[in-house]
């Protein structure tokens, strides 16, 4: 492997249509690496680019050493095993709208994934993409995938009585991930509102919404109850690993409570914290912005922050990132047989977490002052 990269003193730039004939030509020998924050990424990026991001605590844990590629690409497996194989022709990194290399700083992530790759990809030749992402998606839209609106359900009521979903949420469930929905007890008694988003499996995330429609799709049930006292964590390894079964199956699953307010949605951010490898802040704000009404009580939120830094933690080092957490360990036959029957009362799993968070640890946006729906319960 080579040293690492000074800066980009000698990083060369890349113009929009030398890039638009390498992916049309070389396309899959060519990785691009966009080098802008989970959030930016999520609104819209170009088409098969990979996020490469360095927030600020993997910053300080380097201490001016150069990263890991696990520790700038942890959510792809896939791109480091290339990099490092040498089976990409051509690395091309982009940001928001640098124009060209002699203006990228040496403290932005650009520099950073760039001494990465140096470090542990050096026979592979590096890009800049002059203009960045704004300059890409003025020119050539077609070629980006921006985060697509779900139509209104206006047809929804409130007359499922046993969901009681406040009246504001009377929309269709909503796209967190292409394969991950989330969503309500009314709309997982809806099945025309299942089929229409072409739902395969649900995730029942509470102790008394039924399971309507056990012989046509694939149920597991999480019994907690939304209370702070609950232990929600215990479950975070048996939701991720069911969530991610349905993704391997080309299927998607909706995760429900019942009014998709704070059990579901702490499942929903502790999936993306682990399989994104994104800070809590960040998880909340990308699925915030797809369903503004979520609102984790005050004990899921502490739980979701030790699950946090355990994940954190694991991304100081390349061996700690490739190895099999200690938080999230292999699933036990006896605990998946037991939790996919409907209405299961299965006794939660001994949690790995240790909650002892003071109140001020806890940051007050993430709270339920911003809506009276939390006040009440089953949510």
């Amino acid at each position: 492997m080579g040293e690492p990269c000074p800066g980009t003193e000698d990083l060369c730039g890349m113009d929009l249509p030398v890039l638009k004939r390498l992916l049309r030509d070389d396309g899959a020998r060519c990785l691009l690496l966009d080098c802008r924050s989970f959030l930016a990424f999520s609104a819209g990026h170009i088409r098969g680019a990979v996020n490469a991001r360095c927030n600020s605590i993997v910053r300080r844990r380097a201490k001016g050493a150069a990263l890991s590629l696990e520790q700038v690409l942890p959510g792809d497996e896939d791109a480091r095993r290339r990099l490092r194989s040498g089976l990409y022709s051509a690395v091309v990194l982009y940001d928001e709208r640098t124009a060209d290399a002699d203006a990228v700083r040496r403290d932005s992530t650009v520099t950073l994934v760039r001494q990465a790759l140096c470090t542990e990809a050096s026979d592979t030749e590096i890009y800049l993409l002059q203009g960045g992402y704004e300059r890409f998606f003025t020119e050539c839209p077609e070629l980006c995938l921006r985060t697509k609106s779900l139509p209104s359900l206006s047809s929804l009521d409130s007359s499922c009585s046993s969901c009681r979903t406040p009246h504001r949420d009377q929309g269709g469930p909503v796209e967190i991930l292409p394969f991950l929905y989330l969503g309500s007890a009314l709309h997982a008694s809806r099945k025309e509102v299942l089929d229409a988003t072409g739902i395969s499996a649900l995730l029942n995330v509470s102790a008394d919404c039924p399971c309507h429609f056990q012989g046509d799709y694939q149920y597991k049930c999480i019994p907690v109850e939304d209370n702070h006292k609950e232990d929600i964590s215990s479950w975070f390894l048996e939701a991720i690993q069911f969530i991610d079964s349905v993704r391997a199956s080309s299927g998607r699953v909706l995760v429900h409570c019942q009014a998709g307010i704070s059990r579901s949605a702490t499942i929903c951010l502790a999936y993306l914290m682990k399989r994104k490898r994104v800070r809590l802040d960040e998880a909340f704000e990308f699925v915030r912005r797809r369903r503004s009404i979520i609102s984790p009580n005050f004990g899921f939120m502490g739980q979701l922050l030790q699950f946090e830094s355990q994940l954190l933690a694991t991304t100081s080092c390349a061996a700690a990132a490739a190895a099999v957490s200690p938080l999230l360990g292999p699933k036990s036959s006896s605990s998946s047989s037991a939790s996919t029957a409907a209405g299961s009362a299965t006794a939660p799993p001994a949690s790995p977490f240790i909650f002892s968070f003071p109140v001020s640890v806890v940051n007050s946006a993430y709270l339920h002052h911003h809506s009276p729906l939390t006040t009440s319960p089953g949510c």
